[in-house]
């Protein structure tokens, strides 16, 4: 990877990872399984749509995302293939996403009603709650949802195109949602059937469940978190062979020697036990550094690893550095792929007892994002 030369702090992306990742999900899952890489929440904080082109490149037939206006943002940058999207509220406008041919999410017959008021050529999908008590149409309403998709469908006002749902916790092999999430779906599915819908795509499985459940794959699974080459299920999973696409990293702004009894950040919530030397990392929470990581993660500079001392603040944060004086501009790694012995993203998630997805996701702020090919160069 090249040097951070002048830049103060950066996220670097590489996008060979993620076409990588993608062409890796698919061997895993095999053949008759079409492929939806989740791009949602600016590609996982990595870039929707550099992100969105590697997975293309690495085999992916559909991206997936939550929000009309990231769908209509993959439009604009020029991606012409299937797209799904799956929230919105009532009173959005589906008119130009139905337009620009993408597959639309309805949960309720309002939401149908909405959907069909744009064209003939509406493309839906639609979503069960099977369990996880959160978006998609609960037990009690299938048969409505169902049937009132099935009559637009008849009168040529919209096109149901997939039927859906989402595990609770298929990061969780042996919990029991897991089975009975299953069996709610496949029953779901026979249901629109019999009322005379033929959706082409049926899918429950994330990145997780992918990998894990070879019986909820049915004809699509939906890859997020592991196309960017973190695991899904940390514990449960072998080693997939996927490459961490992110690393965070900045330049020391200085170091200087510190004494014994002197306190380090806000409220000394540090104090050196000893004679010792620290860094100035100049990125906090304002950049996505969560504060929760104050005196508990480690980065890697000057070829060791080194403890956040005291306080992250706003815009910096300070390293132990045991002794050593690496000049300003210094590389500091807060997180990578760990091949050169740098924490990775989820040495953080584990650290700050969360998951790899928030750690990901919240970086950004004033951070620079570098795209980079390893797998080119």
């Amino acid at each position: 990877m090249t040097s951070t030369g002048s830049t103060r702090a950066e996220i670097v992306v590489d996008l060979g990872a993620i076409r990588h990742n993608v062409r890796r999900l698919r061997e895993l899952v095999g053949p008759g399984v079409a492929m939806m890489t989740v791009v949602k929440a600016d590609g996982y904080g990595h870039g929707m749509v550099e992100a969105a082109r590697a997975a293309r490149q690495g085999g992916a037939d559909w991206l997936g995302v939550a929000t009309l206006d990231e769908a209509l943002d993959l439009r604009a940058a020029g991606d012409t293939g299937p797209v799904l999207c799956w929230l919105a509220v009532p009173g959005e406008d589906y008119a130009l996403a139905v337009a620009a041919g993408i597959d639309v999410t309805a949960y309720t017959v309002e939401e149908l009603d909405e959907i069909a008021a744009c064209g003939p050529s509406a493309r839906v999908q639609l979503k069960v709650d099977t369990g996880l008590s959160r978006g998609g149409a609960v037990r009690a309403d299938w048969d409505d949802v169902f049937g009132h998709a099935a009559r637009l469908e008849q009168a040529g006002r919209l096109d149901v195109t997939g039927i859906w749902s989402h595990f609770v916790a298929s990061d969780e092999p042996d919990h029991p949602a897991n089975d009975a999430q299953e069996a709610a779906f496949r029953e779901a599915v026979a249901l629109a059937e019999k009322m005379g819908m033929r959706p082409e795509l049926r899918h429950l499985a994330n990145s997780a469940a992918a990998v894990l459940r070879p019986s909820a794959r049915f004809n699509l699974v939906r890859c997020g978190i592991a196309s960017y080459g973190l695991d899904p299920a940390p514990g449960h999973t072998p080693d997939l062979g996927l490459v961490p696409a992110m690393t965070l990293r900045a330049r020391l702004a200085m170091s200087k020697p510190i004494s014994a009894g002197d306190g380090v950040s806000y409220g000394h919530t540090w104090v050196a036990d000893r004679d010792t030397t620290v860094g100035l990392v100049p990125a906090g929470y304002a950049d996505g550094i969560p504060r929760a990581a104050s005196n508990i993660a480690t980065v890697w500079s000057a070829g060791r690893l080194r403890p956040i001392r005291g306080r992250v603040c706003m815009d910096q944060f300070v390293i132990d550095l045991d002794g050593d004086l690496p000049p300003a501009g210094t590389e500091v790694v807060l997180f990578g792929p760990g091949d050169r012995g740098e924490p990775t993203a989820q040495d953080w998630a584990d650290a700050l007892d969360t998951i790899t997805y928030e750690i990901v996701t919240r970086v950004g702020g004033r951070l620079v994002t570098t795209h980079v090919d390893e797998e080119q160069s």
